[in-house]
């Protein structure tokens, strides 16, 4: 969602600053803005609606220059996007902060600042943090004493960074539920909201934990707990290269990612598989006897994980033969919940910051869950360092909005975990060994299916005026039409829907008509002949079909019936990932021809990083 920079340096920092902001902006926003402090003293700022070209092209028309600066793209929360509630927020001209999260009793402090003569000019939760810093501060605090003081006062979740005119050489950050790193530079520090934001400037990085407040100077920097002791934080070294979210050739980067899965699903395979057999310590360290004491699994996610979720629901009940539960994990805190005993808590985050996500982590900790596990794409997000065992996807940089790469590593990554419960749950060993040969074929499949993209380039053309559709799937491919459907409305806003095929006759028979188009798909397993029939439904009712298929599926095209052969048979146990990418090709072009914006589709943000 929102996106923080700032630094501290011996030369202008706005380039820093802007290039920070370029690079988050795959996270999803509707307003950007900066923050300088000037070589008089001055606090300036600029501030726009809109994309951060619109804030470069002001800063074009008025240059500011600092050595010291904080800038922010907002995703609106509280009040609407316009430019007097996008960050970053000033109090006085003395204070100036942006914020990512929310602030859940910013009305009752916000009531108190006015009876103290403070006034408002946004509808922000965040212009209120800003007063009250600079209410401690007027009460003889320094900087870092102000912010500790306030952070103490503040119901929610929040990463800050504050920088003050009364006390110029430093910025001073506070992180409670939300992420923010500091980048270490020479003579020169920095600060984000994500390592991406800095690659260009450093490789080196403190990540904050939960509570912390802490202190950037150009040369020093300090740390304190969250019960106000010096904490040491680890320096880590990032293995991302500042271009590696860069376009390429491809017009978008969905496009780019979409055609990056052969090898995202090659490297979340890598060193994983031995003899034909999953490795546990690819899990960590105690893997081995946390599975074999698993006696159900408990999966929480968001959107597409909790899609990819339920795919693993389907092979974990399968192969290792354990119960297996998927839920939304907005959900999950809200409900009694009662936890068998060796239950395996898995949690599913491309970013590793969902909100609800890692609330979920954090409540189940206080329930009698006998481990916890996380699936995640980003290495020093607070899911991974707060999970008792990790499976990293190796997905590298997922810059569009709608996930693509992010998915099919996602579903790999269950595979394994899958073939790695069900080897200390009885599966029969030559069994285990045709599975994990199934899994490390996946690249190479993957592959095959991408030469269908000119076929659905051109089948996309009979879609753009469209409304409405429906996708349909059986077992393990329900939750891939349910993907396929998320996929069309976010990037293309044809409002879609999916249903199990078998659902059809309850209720959805009565949406389809001529101009409702119904996708389906058909691997070649044993719910193809009961998919057939569902199909025919549709097809009673002058519904138009259009099927992607297995080769040996035996359907054939006619009147009202539309088939796209996949160009290799795949197994079951690949399905999934494989019948994945046609769906994404095909919610790509549609977007494309109805020229929406595929990268960073309206209302939507690539890390959900409030509830």
């Amino acid at each position: 969602m929102c996106g923080i920079v700032g630094a501290v340096a011996e030369r202008n920092v706005v380039p820093v600053l802007m290039e920070g902001l370029r690079r988050l902006e795959y996270r999803g926003y509707d307003s950007a803005g900066i923050a300088v402090l000037t070589g008089n003293g001055s606090l300036v700022r600029r501030r726009a609606v809109g994309k951060v070209q619109e804030l470069q092209d002001s800063l074009d028309a008025s240059h500011i220059d600092g050595f010291r600066g904080i800038a922010h793209t907002r995703w609106a929360t509280h009040g609407v996007p316009n430019e007097t509630n996008a960050h970053p927020h000033f109090s006085d001209e003395h204070i100036a902060l942006v914020h990512n999260g929310i602030i859940e009793n910013y009305e009752s402090l916000g009531d108190e600042l006015r009876e103290l003569g403070y006034s408002f000019s946004s509808d922000t939760d965040t212009e209120v943090v800003a007063h009250r810093i600079r209410h401690h501060m007027q009460g003889s605090q320094d900087l870092l004493g102000a912010v500790r003081k306030t952070v103490a006062e503040l119901e929610g979740a929040y990463a800050l960074v504050v920088m003050s005119k009364d006390d110029p050489d430093r910025l001073v950050l506070a992180r409670k539920g939300c992420p923010v790193v500091i980048g270490l530079g020479i003579g020169e520090n920095f600060v984000a909201s994500d390592v991406a934001a800095l690659l260009p400037v450093t490789r080196r990085f403190i990540f904050l934990d939960e509570g912390d407040v802490a202190t950037v100077g150009k040369d020093e920097i300090k740390v304190l707990d969250i019960n106000g002791r010096p904490a040491e934080r680890e320096v880590k070294e990032s293995t991302l290269s500042a271009d590696a979210a860069d376009r390429g050739e491809y017009r978008h980067y969905m496009l780019k990612e979409i055609y990056e899965q052969p090898k995202a699903i090659a490297d979340t395979l890598s060193e994983r598989v031995a003899n034909d057999k999953v490795l546990d310590a690819a899990f960590g360290p105690g893997a081995s006897q946390i599975f074999s004491a698993t006696r159900c699994v408990h999966i929480v996610a968001c959107g597409t994980s909790y899609h990819a979720g339920m795919v693993a629901r389907y092979w974990i009940e399968k192969y290792a033969q354990l119960p297996c539960t998927v839920e939304i994990a907005s959900e999950y805190r809200y409900r009694t919940l009662v936890v068998p005993k060796g239950t395996l808590f898995i949690t599913i985050s491309q970013s590793g910051e969902t909100a609800d996500t890692l609330a979920a982590l954090r409540s189940s900790k206080h329930l009698n869950y006998l481990s916890s596990l996380a699936i995640c794409n980003a290495p020093e997000s607070s899911l991974v360092r707060e999970s008792d065992l990790v499976l990293m996807t190796r997905a590298g940089p997922e810059i569009g909005v709608a996930s693509t790469k992010a998915f099919t590593t996602q579903l790999t990554a269950f595979g394994l975990l899958a073939l790695a419960l069900a080897n200390h749950n009885g599966l029969r060993p030559e069994k285990a060994a045709r599975l994990t040969r199934e899994l490390q074929a996946l690249p190479g499949l993957v592959e095959d299916v991408l030469t269908l993209d000119d076929q659905i380039s051109r089948l996309a053309e009979e879609f753009p005026e469209k409304h409405h559709a429906l996708f349909l799937g059986r077992g393990s491919q329900f939750p891939i039409a349910m993907e396929g459907a998320l996929k069309l409305k976010e990037i293309s806003y044809i409002h879609a829907e999916a249903y199990a095929a078998g659902e059809l006759k309850h209720g959805p028979l009565a949406l389809v008509d001529a101009d409702m188009p119904v996708f389906a798909v058909a691997p070649n397993n044993k719910l193809l002949e009961k998919l057939k029939s569902n199909l025919q439904e549709v097809r009673a009712r002058g519904g138009r079909l259009y099927v992607f298929a297995d080769p040996g599926s035996g359907l054939e095209e006619s009147e009202g019936v539309t088939v796209l052969n996949l160009p290799v048979h795949c197994e079951e146990f690949q399905a999934p990932v494989v019948f994945t990418i046609p769906l994404q090709l095909l919610s790509y072009h549609v977007a494309v021809l109805r020229g929406t914006d595929v990268d960073q589709p309206r209302n939507l943000a690539k890390s959900v990083t409030v509830e």
